[in-house]
């Protein structure tokens, strides 16, 4: 018996220890729908989140906050604020550029490519005296709309008929366009009075001139282009098709949306807002077309495109704060000795923190028990 108990023992399963109970956990949900203020707040508190840790790393690279402060309240003065609303044109041009073909994705990397195109229809004009002196800056102003156009039409087609991904052929594309333009700097556009690769100056009547208190005219094309694309977005019929087809292009086209024509007219309008940025960035801060005007801008613009959430009227408040960033970026080279990639490095980190605002903008975090 003392045997047969024994045997019983060692064959019946072994207790389990209780279970384990810990304190709790955290559940990710979706949201159905979150308030616009409730967006803003959470995209605010990421982007000072974002601030705080640039004004951390600047702080060890040197520069004191007080005089971060200091810097960047000096960016208002008189002559810094002219630079700044000059540099905020085609910052708001190439993120209206962005803006415009992402809401229907088409994701338009090639704003440098178009930007280029659009300083070489312009020059052209110069160059070879279309139109009377007049209207001379009237046509220099299509001529880079339509070298824009043209530009990213090519990557549409492109993608269209040998199904190209967009991403791949308008990045690509950037590099043919600055060796193009290099071709024609150090070649038959090469000024020769200088024999530096740049055009020759424009003249006075085809610049983009100050219409007071520091505000250059280019701004003007600037304000413009984002009333004309806020209208389309937000208060035409063509705007709604827009959402629509973001959301689901197959159920827009089994519903009877225009999705090709609509395509065509909205990537159409992002080569020639890019190529007007062109237009600005050569008529009114270089006077001239040069083989660097062009530096940076699919970076920015694909970046206030990402901070305004694609919406032409936020494009212009975010182009101009960019545009205070570099300015004050520039000061604090010229007098604080930091390289232009600390710069580049805040960027980056606005990138980030506006990112992760996008993630619990569409997600609810929970902690329970």
């Amino acid at each position: 018996m003392h045997d047969v108990a024994m045997t019983m023992r060692e064959n019946s399963p072994s207790p389990k220890p209780p279970p384990r109970r810990g304190v709790g956990r955290f559940t990710l949900d979706m949201r159905q729908a979150l308030s616009p203020w409730k967006q803003a707040g959470i995209l605010a508190g990421s982007l000072a989140i974002g601030l705080f840790i640039s004004v951390v790393i600047l702080d060890i690279a040197g520069i004191a906050p007080f005089d971060l402060v200091r810097e960047l309240a000096g960016v208002f003065n008189a002559d810094s604020l002219r630079s700044v609303l000059v540099r905020a044109a085609p910052l708001i041009l190439v993120g209206l550029s962005a803006g415009l073909a992402f809401r229907i994705g088409f994701w338009n990397l090639g704003l440098e490519g178009q930007m280029v195109f659009g300083g070489i229809g312009a020059t052209a004009v110069s160059i070879y005296g279309i139109g009377p002196e007049s209207t001379r800056l009237v046509v220099m102003g299509i001529a880079a709309s339509a070298g824009g156009l043209l530009w990213v039409m090519l990557a549409y087609w492109m993608k269209v008929r040998f199904r190209v991904n967009e991403i791949i052929s308008t990045l690509l594309m950037n590099y043919i366009a600055s060796y193009f333009l290099l071709h024609l700097l150090y070649g038959a556009w090469q000024d020769s009075k200088t024999a530096f690769p740049q055009s020759t100056q424009y003249q006075p009547f085809e610049r983009l001139s100050d219409i007071g208190y520091g505000i250059n005219s280019a701004l003007l094309v600037a304000l413009a282009a984002a009333v004309v694309a806020g209208w389309g977005v937000h208060l035409s019929r063509a705007g709604f098709y827009m959402r629509f087809i973001s959301a689901n292009p197959n159920m827009a086209k089994v519903v009877g949306v225009p999705v090709r024509t609509i395509s065509i007219a909205v990537i159409a309008l992002s080569g020639v807002a890019a190529g007007l940025a062109g237009f600005v960035n050569v008529a009114s801060q270089e006077g001239r077309l040069t083989q660097s005007f062009f530096d940076g801008y699919v970076f920015s613009g694909v970046l206030i495109a990402f901070l305004s959430r694609n919406d032409p009227i936020i494009v212009v408040i975010v182009g101009f704060l960019l545009a205070v960033l570099f300015v004050t970026g520039q000061t604090l080279q010229v007098f604080y000795q930091i390289p232009f990639t600390m710069v580049q490095l805040i960027e980056a980190i606005i990138v980030i923190a506006v990112a992760s605002s996008e993630f619990l903008i569409r997600h609810r975090i929970r902690w329970t028990r």
